[in-house]
């Protein structure tokens, strides 16, 4: 698993599974605590975790408070959330809200989806990481998968952030073509990245239209 540390926030109770262990014998380095606010104190103290995951079903609560805390020291970690199957939470801050019950392999896969490539596949721009191995771009709060075509766009853009790509100069990079006449299906393709990317894709705050010219990822 590399050095991606788990910060797992777990209680002692009898009632509902605890995975802290499970998960160390699945190969994650754990470091565990037993309530949000000493998960507050490691993050100030200078853990750096590559996820969050909150067994709230373990703490008798729903969390929410918890997650809202946690995402105000930091906004980049990723929260995986296990409510107790009696418990519904709306507009929870976390990535991914698990259920009782589930198996600790089911767990494991979201966990593996919410962490960070080994670095060799993944590119980091600003405030979009984008996991070409896993087919996957997370950007703030909002993560999505994508499509190569669209893996190829977005990469094209990121390496080339903050310049201004013509339209067909664009086109004929992603689909490896030198017909440029047409080139709504880049058009569709950029609306569609917008959706995994933008908080509100009618309203781009990285992926601009240039009139005249094409497309820019400001970051």
């Amino acid at each position: 698993m590399g050095k991606s540390i788990l910060l797992v926030i777990e209680g002692q109770h009898a009632d509902h599974p605890a995975f802290a262990s499970d998960l160390r014998k699945k190969g994650f380095e754990v470091e565990l605590v037993s309530s949000g606010s000493k998960a507050l104190t490691s993050l100030e103290g200078g853990l750096k975790p590559s996820l969050i995951v909150i067994n709230a079903a373990t703490l008798r609560t729903s969390g929410k408070r918890i997650c809202q805390s946690l995402c105000e020291k930091t906004d980049k970690i990723p929260i995986l959330l296990i409510l107790d199957n009696d418990h519904e939470v709306e507009k929870v801050e976390a990535d991914v809200v698990l259920s009782l019950p589930f198996t600790v392999q089911k767990l494991s896969n979201h966990i593996r989806r919410l962490l960070p490539g080994d670095g060799k596949n993944s590119i980091h721009v600003g405030d979009i990481r984008l996991d070409v191995e896993k087919r996957m771009v997370m950007c703030k709060k909002k993560k999505a998968r994508l499509t190569p075509r669209l893996i190829r766009l977005l990469r094209t853009l990121m390496e080339h952030r903050g310049e201004a790509i013509e339209r067909r100069s664009l086109f004929s990079q992603v689909w490896e073509t030198n017909y440029t006449d047409d080139t709504r299906t880049l058009d569709v393709h950029i609306s569609w990245l917008r959706r995994a990317i933008e908080e509100d894709p009618l309203h781009p705050k990285y992926l601009k239209t240039v009139r005249g010219v094409g497309y820019r990822l400001d970051i």
